[in-house]
């Protein structure tokens, strides 16, 4: 039996952007001929692979079943046929993308370009704030590597749990939990702000509120930890912040933490990547220069 491994790239591409002319974009082909591409693997398969929903086109159930395997074994013919050269960071000319917060961005930001400056002067680092919503920049390579506190729900997506870190209270220094801890019900009827680039008044802290019988004071939320610590400057408000990610901006705005009156899981950060990079030298030296210097974070 003849087999066109053109077809396995083609259909990686297809699957991944579930679209023929963003396929055809990707494998510099015009949209007719990714058309006759995607007839032939249909004949081969013996499976529509996309099906037309409207105006976009959806996978059949065995193209959900193979993506994971056609990746794969995409990237092993990849790694078969590219020659293996050793990574010469003193010649890296290369932009690297991170999506991540505005605390790590201020905490992680200048360790990580200064190590990456220092490894590879011709790399240039895009660190970019998070959107409102989740994207699919990640799996259209548009983004290298996206720090959260969880990983996007996709096949083709690796993740790291990189770094651990505890919740605090971040108040002012004349605010009165500042020289004495909150009793959970003190707590529970402070104004609180919430940290969330949705707006979401609610999360699982009030739940374990709940569980007592109270209920917290959420009277705003903001999309940025820089601006949430700037109301708690004010004096009146608190927000739980994780501790060492923001030590720096905590101190210079002369802020005072103390601790939660309840046990809380620690606050995660993970970073997730496309798995078309899981074996990029280049890729992976961008991770370890982030584990790095999240180590230094402490």
């Amino acid at each position: 039996m003849y087999l066109d491994l053109n077809l396995l790239t083609a259909l990686d591409a297809l699957l991944e952007e579930g679209s023929v002319a963003a396929a055809a974009d990707r494998l510099h082909l015009s949209s007719p001929a990714m058309s006759r591409t995607l007839g032939r693997i249909r004949r081969t398969t013996g499976d529509q692979i996309l099906v037309r929903t409207g105006r976009t086109m959806t996978p059949t159930p065995y193209a959900l079943e193979i993506r994971a395997q056609v990746r794969d074994l995409v990237q092993q013919a990849e790694s078969v046929l590219a020659p293996d050269r050793a990574l010469d960071l003193a010649e890296l000319d290369r932009v690297f993308t991170v999506i991540c917060h505005d605390a790590i961005t201020t905490a992680l930001g200048p360790r990580l370009i200064a190590a990456v400056h220092r490894d590879a002067p011709n790399a240039r680092l895009r660190l970019l704030a998070e959107g409102r919503a989740d994207t699919q920049e990640l799996r259209r390579g548009q983004v290298d590597l996206e720090l959260g506190s969880a990983a996007p729900d996709s096949p083709e997506i690796r993740s790291e749990l990189f770094f651990e870190d505890r919740l605090v209270l971040a108040v002012a220094p004349d605010h009165p939990f500042a020289t004495r801890k909150p009793t959970l019900r003190r707590y529970a009827e402070a104004l609180h702000l919430r940290i969330t680039r949705r707006g979401r008044l609610h999360d699982p802290m009030d739940d374990a509120l709940a569980e007592h019988g109270l209920e917290r004071r959420v009277v705003a939320t903001t999309p940025t930890t820089t601006s949430a610590l700037s109301v708690v400057r004010l004096g009146e408000c608190v927000v739980a912040v994780p501790e060492r990610m923001c030590a720096g901006m905590i101190d210079a705005l002369g802020l005072v933490t103390v601790p939660l009156p309840m046990p809380v899981p620690p606050a995660p950060l993970v970073g997730s990547w496309h798995q078309r990079y899981e074996n990029d030298k280049a890729h992976r030296w961008l991770r370890d220069r982030v584990r790095e210097a999240l180590r230094d974070l402490g």
